[in-house]
C-alpha cells in the first residue's frame, strides 16, 4: 500500500511559475553532463553519480551558480514531474529521490546554506530598507527550504512498501534530527531562531508559513505525534506499575455522533409563526451525523443571529480587537491590574542554562519564541486588522508586480486567505504537540510553558479567533484546485475564469480550518484545566456565547471541546445562565466525562467566592523556582540536598584521602578496630 504526500500546502500559487523554471535548470544541467536520456531510465547508480555532482557544484562560491543547483536538487525532490504522466507517478519519484538525495548528504549541504542564509547580514539589512517585499526577496531560503520540508515529510511518513534501506534511513534522519548535530543544537532550534528573528522585525524577508511547516514536521518527526503520545503513556504507566488507561479519549470521540446546536432566537420566531398560521412547525433540533453531511440549507447556519439562550447583558457588541489587550475586552479592573501586573514581573524571567537535558533547553527556547509564535497567529487571523506596526507574514506569497486584472486580483486574494489559513494550521498543531510533549515529559515544564502562553494574552487571542462567523471559517473555499501541485505540473491548466474562482474547490467544508479551530480549543482546555483564576478569564472575557456559537459546527471532536470549556465554567456564570441554557447544559451531560463528586452544574455559591489572579499564579511559579532550584542549580545550597543511601553505590566512589592518610593507616586500624571488642549481642537488643 502506497501513501499518498502530497505537499499542496507548501507551495503559493504565485510560486507555480517557478516549477517549470526548476525543470529547466535541471535539464540544463543534465545535459551538460552529457546525459541525454530521461532521469527515470537511469540506473540506481548513474543517479547516485549525478545527485553526487550536484552535491560538488553546491560548493561554488557563485551564488547564482549555487541557486540554479538547488533548483535542480528541488526539482528531483518533487518528482520529476515533467516525465510523469500521472500524479501518482510523480509522488512515487518523489520519495524516490527524496532517500537517494538524503542517502548522499544532500541535506547536511543544505542545513549549511541555510545557516549562511540565515547569517546573511547584507540580506537581511537590504530587507529592512525596502519600503515593500515580495517573493523575491526569499528565493533562496524558499528554494532551500522546500527541499529540506519534501525530505523531512517524505522520510518521515513511513509505509507497508518501503525498502529495508528506507526504514533503516527513516530512523537514522530522525536521530539526526533530534541530535544537537547542528552547531550543537537540534534542527528544531535552528527554526525557532529564524522565528523569532522575523518577528523582531531584523529579517522580514524569512518565508514564515515554509519555516513553520518545516518546524512542526520536524517535531512531529523527532518526538513523536498523538499515536506515539498514546504509546508513550501506556509505557509509562506500565513502567509505574499504574493500571492501565481506560479508554483512548481520541477514539472515544470518533465515535461520537454530532450533536444540534441550540435554536437561535430567529428560528424561534419563525417556528412561533409557522404555529400561529397553523402551519406544520420545523423542530429545532434536527439529527445530523457528521461535519460531511451537513449542508447549505441547514437553518443553524445563520451565525449572525443571536442566540435566545444568551445572557441579557451579553448582547454588548463590544469584541477583543487585535491587540488582545484586556483593556480593549468587556471587563472589569480586576483583570486589567492583573495582568498588567503578571506582563511586569513575569515576562522578564529567564532561567539558567545549567540543565543537562534536551529538553529543558527546548523548553527555554520555546518560552523565548512562543510569543513571536503568537504575534504570527494573531496577524495570521481572520478578524485582525492590519497594521503599519504588525508583523508582515504575506512576504513569500505577493508577487513582484501587483496585479492589474480582477481576475489576477481574485486569484491574489484567494492564495493569501490561504496563506494565512496554512500558518494558523501549523501555529496551532506546533503548540499543541509541544504542550502534550512537555506534559508526558514532566509537569512542571508544561506549567511553566503554559504560564508564559498564559501571560502572552494566549487566552483573549483564542477567545478572538472564534469571534467570528466560525461557519463561514469553516466553509471557506480558499484554495484552487487546478493550481495545486502535483496537479498543475502534469496537468495542462484551464482557462481560469472569475466565475471559476469564485465557486472555489468542490468540497463543502475546510478540513484544514476545522483542524486549526480543533487545535486550538485543545490548547484553550489544557492552559484551563484544573486552574480556577484562568478559568475565571474565561468568564470575565464573556466566552460563552462566543463557545456557544461554535457549537453550531456539527463535528464531534470540535463539539466535544467547546462543551468542556463551558463546562468548566458553568458554575461561576450564575444560575440564570444555567436556567436558560438547558440544551446547551443537556449537551455537556450527554458528551463530557463526569465524576461522582463534580458539582459543575450547582455552583454552590462558588460563584461569590473571592479570586484572586496572582496569589495562584504566584504560587504555581513558586512551586516551579523550588524544583529547579533542587534539581538544577550547581550551587546546592538548601536543607534537601539527595542522599545516595545505596551500599554499593556508596562504597564504589573513589574517595580522595590525604597523603599522610596512607602512612598511619594501619595504626589507625589495629587502634581503632582490631584493639576494640565487639559486643554482637548488642546488636540484637532493642535501643
Amino acid at each position: 500500500m502506497f501513501i499518498l504526500i502530497v505537499p499542496t500546502e507548501l507551495y503559493s500559487y504565485t510560486e507555480e511559475p517557478e516549477f517549470a523554471l526548476n525543470r529547466d535548470y535541471f535539464e540544463e544541467d543534465f545535459k551538460t553532463h552529457g546525459i541525454w536520456r530521461r532521469w527515470t531510465e537511469l540506473s540506481v547508480e548513474e543517479q547516485r553519480a549525478y545527485v553526487m555532482r550536484l552535491l560538488d557544484a553546491l560548493e561554488v562560491t557563485d551564488r547564482d551558480k549555487r541557486l540554479k543547483v538547488a533548483r535542480a536538487i528541488l526539482y528531483l525532490a518533487q518528482g520529476v514531474f515533467d516525465e510523469c504522466d500521472t500524479e501518482v507517478d510523480v509522488l512515487h519519484w518523489s520519495r524516490h529521490n527524496v532517500f537517494l538525495l538524503y542517502d548522499m548528504g544532500i541535506f547536511t549541504a543544505l542545513l549549511e546554506l541555510l545557516s549562511m542564509e540565515i547569517d546573511n547580514s547584507q540580506a537581511c539589512s537590504s530587507a529592512v530598507r525596502k519600503p515593500a517585499i515580495s517573493l523575491a526577496d526569499s528565493t533562496e531560503l524558499r528554494v532551500l527550504l522546500s527541499i529540506m520540508y519534501l525530505m523531512v515529510e517524505t522520510i518521515r511518513v513511513q509505509t507497508e512498501d518501503d525498502r529495508p534501506e528506507w526504514k533503516i534511513a527513516h530512523e537514522s534522519f530522525k536521530n539526526e534530527l533530534g541530535s544537537p548535530l547542528y552547531n550543537g543544537e537540534p534542527f528544531a532550534l535552528l527554526l525557532f531562531t529564524m522565528v523569532t528573528k522575523f518577528c523582531s522585525m531584523n529579517a522580514p524577508h524569512f518565508p514564515m508559513k515554509k519555516v513553520l511547516l518545516l518546524l512542526w514536521k520536524t517535531i512531529l518527526f523527532t518526538l513523536g505525534g498523538f499515536e506515539e503520545l498514546q504509546e508513550m503513556k501506556v509505557r509509562g504507566r506500565e513502567r509505574l506499575n499504574l493500571p492501565p488507561l481506560p479508554e483512548d479519549s481520541i477514539k472515544v470521540v470518533r465515535a461520537m455522533r454530532a450533536a444540534s446546536p441550540p435554536a437561535s432566537a430567529m428560528e424561534l420566531i419563525e417556528q412561533q409563526q409557522q404555529q400561529k398560521r397553523g402551519r406544520r412547525s420545523r423542530r429545532p433540533l434536527v439529527k445530523q451525523d457528521s461535519l460531511d453531511t451537513y449542508n447549505e440549507r441547514d437553518p443553524f447556519k445563520n451565525d449572525d443571529a443571536r442566540d435566545e439562550e444568551d445572557d441579557p447583558e451579553d448582547t454588548d457588541n463590544r469584541q477583543l480587537t487585535a491587540s488582545t489587550s484586556p483593556r480593549d475586552c468587556p471587563g472589569e479592573k480586576d483583570i486589567e491590574h492583573f495582568l498588567e501586573t503578571s506582563r511586569n514581573k513575569f515576562i522578564g524571567f529567564t532561567l539558567g542554562n545549567s540543565s543537562p537535558h534536551v529538553f529543558v533547553r527546548i523548553r527555554i527556547v520555546f518560552i523565548l519564541f512562543q510569543i513571536a509564535l503568537l504575534k504570527l497567529l494573531l496577524a495570521a487571523a481572520p478578524t485582525s486588522k492590519a497594521k503599519t506596526d504588525s508583523i508582515n507574514i504575506l512576504a513569500d506569497v505577493l508577487p513582484e508586480e501587483m496585479p492589474i486584472t480582477v481576475l489576477q486580483s481574485m486569484k491574489l486574494g484567494i492564495d493569501v486567505n490561504r496563506h494565512k489559513e496554512i500558518i494558523v494550521k501549523a501555529i496551532s498543531a506546533l503548540l499543541l504537540l509541544l504542550l502534550k510533549h512537555f506534559k508526558l515529559n514532566h509537569i512542571y515544564q508544561f506549567e511553566i510553558v503554559s504560564q508564559h502562553l498564559v501571560f502572552a494574552n494566549c487566552i483573549p487571542l483564542i477567545l478572538k479567533f472564534f469571534n467570528q462567523n466560525i461557519m463561514s471559517y469553516i466553509s471557506a473555499k480558499n484554495s484552487i484546485c487546478v493550481l495545486d501541485f502535483p496537479h498543475c505540473a502534469v496537468h495542462e491548466m484551464p482557462e481560469l475564469t472569475a466565475e471559476s474562482l469564485e465557486a472555489g474547490d468542490s468540497n463543502q467544508f475546510c478540513w484544514r480550518n476545522l483542524f486549526s479551530c480543533i487545535n486550538l480549543l485543545r490548547i484553550l482546555n489544557k492552559l484551563t484545566k484544573w486552574k480556577h483564576s484562568r478559568t475565571m478569564m474565561l468568564v470575565v472575557f464573556k466566552s460563552a456565547p462566543i463557545l456557544k456559537r461554535a457549537l453550531k459546527v456539527k463535528q464531534a471532536m470540535m463539539q466535544l471541546y467547546v462543551l468542556k470549556l463551558l463546562k468548566i465554567q458553568t458554575k461561576y456564570l450564575g444560575r440564570q445562565w444555567r436556567k436558560s441554557n438547558m440544551k446547551t447544559m443537556s449537551a455537556i451531560y450527554q458528551k463530557v466525562r463526569h465524576r461522582l463528586n463534580d458539582d459543575w452544574a450547582y455552583g454552590n455559591d462558588i460563584d461569590a467566592r473571592p479570586w484572586d489572579f496572582q496569589a495562584e499564579e504566584c504560587a504555581l511559579r513558586e512551586s516551579i523556582e523550588k524544583f529547579n532550584s533542587r534539581r538544577y542549580d550547581k550551587n546546592k545550597n538548601w536543607d534537601f540536598t539527595p542522599v545516595d543511601n545505596c551500599l554499593q553505590s556508596v562504597l564504589g566512589q573513589r574517595v580522595e584521602l590525604p597523603e599522610d592518610f596512607h602512612y598511619s593507616y594501619e595504626m589507625w586500624l589495629e587502634r581503632e578496630v582490631f584493639s576494640q571488642p565487639i559486643q554482637w549481642e548488642g546488636l540484637l537488643q532493642n535501643p
